[in-house]
């Protein structure tokens, strides 16, 4: 599940007219980016939530075929269900078995084929170290490979997880986060996770949208992939 229902208010005025995921990075929008690389993963069924000029998804990406996906959409509300509600209401579209989120705002050279098919427990994080902008971080991963919350040695929760449908035992349709149910089972020692060194941007603002397009284009140019 790709998540892209977010208004993107740090962005604007950019999203005033364009969902985020839209948004040109390196000559295609971000969301390419990430079906290419769930394409040469292996995924070939892809959820979209949308929201937020949601309607221009579906125009622009089709039904996958141009990327040999296929893919379903999870229509919101204007304010979005949140991270919590989105996928909730996106449930039946995913069925029963683990699945893999990304944050539909973030780029990232992770191989998504390395994610775990099957977590120990109800959920597995993919951390990162902690960029200028979030220098507090989330969570801890522990030398078992367990997350926790804890005061200190945080990571930053990357936006990109596998997690099993039982983590939303319990909750009923609407808008929710997602924080309060990893938390709970991470109080239940049920949340594993990896640490990932490679790169990964956060496309919050126009500013690190520019330098993200730039690093890329510039490594286009000098023939890296």
């Amino acid at each position: 599940m790709i998540l892209a229902a977010g208004r993107g208010e740090r962005m604007r005025p950019l999203t005033d007219h364009t969902p985020k995921p839209l948004l040109l990075v390196a000559g295609k929008p971000l969301i390419v980016h990430h079906l290419e690389a769930l394409r040469e993963a292996g995924f070939r069924e892809i959820v979209i939530n949308t929201g937020h000029l949601g309607d221009q998804l579906p125009t622009a990406l089709g039904d996958g075929r141009a990327w040999d996906v296929r893919i379903a959409y999870s229509p919101e509300p204007p304010d979005a269900l949140e991270t919590g509600g989105g996928i909730f209401q996106a449930l039946p579209l995913l069925g029963p078995e683990p699945f893999l989120v990304v944050n539909g705002d973030v780029w990232t050279d992770y191989r998504f084929a390395r994610a775990p098919i099957a977590p120990a427990g109800l959920a597995h994080l993919v951390l990162v170290d902690n960029p200028p902008h979030h220098p507090e971080g989330d969570f801890r991963l522990t030398d078992e490979g367990r997350v926790e919350e804890a005061e200190a040695r945080r990571l930053t929760f990357s936006g990109l997880s596998v997690l099993r449908p039982e983590l939303f035992a319990g909750r009923a349709p609407g808008r929710f986060p997602l924080g309060p149910l990893l938390r709970r089972a991470m109080a239940d020692r049920q949340v594993g996770g990896e640490y990932y060194a490679g790169r990964w941007r956060d496309i919050g603002t126009p500013q690190r949208l520019a330098e993200l397009d730039r690093e890329l284009r510039q490594q286009t140019t000098m023939g890296f992939s």
